[in-house]
């Protein structure tokens, strides 16, 4: 499927050694264009896309310092980046959050075919917020999912003080971080730095790191019909 010393270099590019994982890489990208047949994943099934636009964009998500101990995903979808940090990381702890049943038995059919452990919240992340799940992660993240401002106030939440909540975003992150400020300070975080890399088509990535440096608010996450009405200013 992938080409397995074509995605080794990709990753040796940018200084990462995925030799420990490579294999499992080649299997996952298997089963995702196998099982996207009947179920809608991913509209990325061609090798070189899934090697560039699903490895090597999480895997630089994943070699990040803050990526460790309990590590959550919010929305995965088809298990990116989280999956694949676990693939590169073993010893992260990992918990998928993803609503739709259909994707969540996707995702555990997946784990157990790689042959690793893996917690599975089939929970809108506002709702897991006001469970048990509030403020037990040392770092949350999410692909895509939503704007900065709507995504910060499902993401925080989640995030232990001392913790951080990393935003993969394209190349709108710097307007969407402006416009996301004033909710990070509410939700208890403060913005640390944006590291701006590009994959190996040229599509840029933005990782916006957040430290979480007090408790939310007990007000927050408000239900998901209201932060998407009204994003937090």
């Amino acid at each position: 499927m992938i080409d397995t010393q074509r995605l080794l270099q990709k990753a040796q590019s940018y200084g990462l050694d995925i030799s420990h994982c490579v294999q499992q890489l080649a299997l996952y990208a298997e089963i995702l264009v196998d099982y996207n047949q009947k179920v809608n994943l991913t509209a990325i099934t061609d090798p070189e896309g899934i090697e560039d636009k699903h490895f090597i964009d999480s895997l630089l998500f994943a070699c990040q310092p803050e990526v460790q101990g309990k590590f959550v995903d919010v929305g995965t979808g088809a298990g990116f980046p989280g999956v694949v940090a676990k693939l590169y990381k073993p010893e992260l702890q990992l918990t998928l959050m993803e609503p739709t049943g259909k994707r969540v038995d996707f995702l555990k059919y997946l784990c157990k075919k790689l042959e690793i452990e893996a917690e599975f919240a089939k929970e809108r992340a506002e709702e897991a917020a006001r469970k048990t799940w509030r403020e037990k992660f040392d770092v949350a993240s999410a692909r895509g999912v939503a704007r900065l401002n709507m995504l910060s106030e499902y993401c925080l939440p989640l995030v232990k003080e001392g913790g951080f909540f990393i935003a993969m975003k394209a190349a709108t992150a710097q307007e969407e971080l402006e416009q996301a400020q004033p909710a990070i300070e509410k939700l208890g975080g403060m913005f640390v730095e944006n590291r701006k890399m590009a994959l190996p088509q040229g599509d840029e990535r933005n990782l916006l790191v957040v430290k979480k440096i007090s408790q939310t608010p007990p007000l927050y996450p408000r239900n998901g019909g209201k932060i998407a009405k009204a994003p937090l200013k």
